[in-house]
């Protein structure tokens, strides 16, 4: 980050000088006592400020600092993304407080939300597919449609949001933009168009079209968006599963699961799949479309050869 013309905003080194677009958003006369340095990112620069009440109790905060105008997009996308989980499960994702920019650093964005204190062990299976189930069920689109009403970014990337009426719809408008960006960034190939083609034409609505025909419905739930190990871990207060940096949408509830990357967690998952509502049909029917797509945008001579083998190539 930089701090040019900003002196002693950095976290840590005995440092007690936060912005003041940042201090707004603390306790009214609340004193800060510290900040460090706490956690990892790829993308921002993450902190902890520590605070005296003014009765004299100690509060700390969790923050999270972005640069450029991609920086004041993933601040909001996540604040909106945390914001609209806490509304549903408090339980389940330390609580969001604001987001905002810097007043003495230009183009500095941040995402502010208390701090809670987590091992990095992966929490019990048991307890966390409750309370991912409790969150995809209790949920409602404020639409009734496949979406959200903010860009959300997994990682820098940014989703497809828009509103969809049609789980198929909203699913091969993600994997399409998702795939325009890493070709964006690998350049173009004609295997790959090949292959792409024969997913959004055949393979997609062969896989999902049943899974609203002749009656039947997928309910548009609240997902994470991001859900892997890196993602979760245990409150040490109470030993309960948290997770964080969600980049949130309404999908179908399994997308969490089969999409989002937890590959540590999922073998642990499969025993206590009783919370989730489906099918073993629609677990393989998401598992090979997410298998087909991770393949594609991770493109190389095996990762063809099982695409090809999917299609029917």
């Amino acid at each position: 980050m930089n701090y040019n013309g900003a002196d002693s905003l950095e976290f840590g080194a005995g440092n007690t000088k936060i912005d003041p677009a940042v201090l707004r958003e603390l306790p009214e006369g609340c004193k800060v006592t510290s900040t460090e340095n706490h956690g990892v990112s790829f993308w921002a620069q993450t902190g902890r400020i520590d605070v005296l009440l003014r009765d004299g109790t100690p509060q700390s905060f969790f923050i999270k600092v972005i640069s450029k105008e991609l920086g004041m997009n993933m601040t909001r996308g996540e604040f909106h993304s945390m914001s609209a989980m806490h509304n549903v499960l408090p339980e389940f994702v330390p609580k969001p407080i604001a987001c905002g920019t810097y007043r003495t650093i230009p183009e500095t964005h941040f995402f502010l939300c208390e701090f809670r204190e987590m091992t990095d062990d992966m929490p019990d299976p048991h307890k966390f597919a409750a309370l991912l189930s409790t969150l995809h069920q209790k949920s409602v689109s404020p639409t009734g449609k496949f979406g959200f009403h903010i860009t959300t970014y997994a990682g820098n990337l940014p989703q497809f949001v828009a509103w969809e009426d049609s789980w198929e719809a909203f699913f091969a408008k993600t994997m399409r933009q998702a795939l325009d960006l890493e070709i964006e960034r690998k350049g173009p190939s004609e295997e790959l168009d090949v292959l792409s083609r024969a997913l959004f034409e055949k393979v997609i609505p062969r896989l999902l079209r049943p899974l609203e025909s002749d009656g039947r419905v997928v309910k548009p739930s609240l997902v994470h968006g991001d859900l892997w190990y890196a993602n979760a871990g245990i409150d040490v207060d109470n030993d309960q599963p948290l997770v964080f940096d969600a980049c949130c949408f309404f999908a179908h509830n399994e997308s969490d699961i089969k999409l989002g990357g937890l590959t540590r967690m999922y073998q642990r998952f499969l025993s206590i799949t009783r919370h989730f509502a489906h099918s073993e049909a629609i677990l393989s029917l998401l598992d090979m479309v997410s298998g087909i797509f991770h393949g594609l945008i991770h493109f190389n001579a095996k990762s063809v050869s099982n695409c090809k083998g999917t299609v029917g190539t």
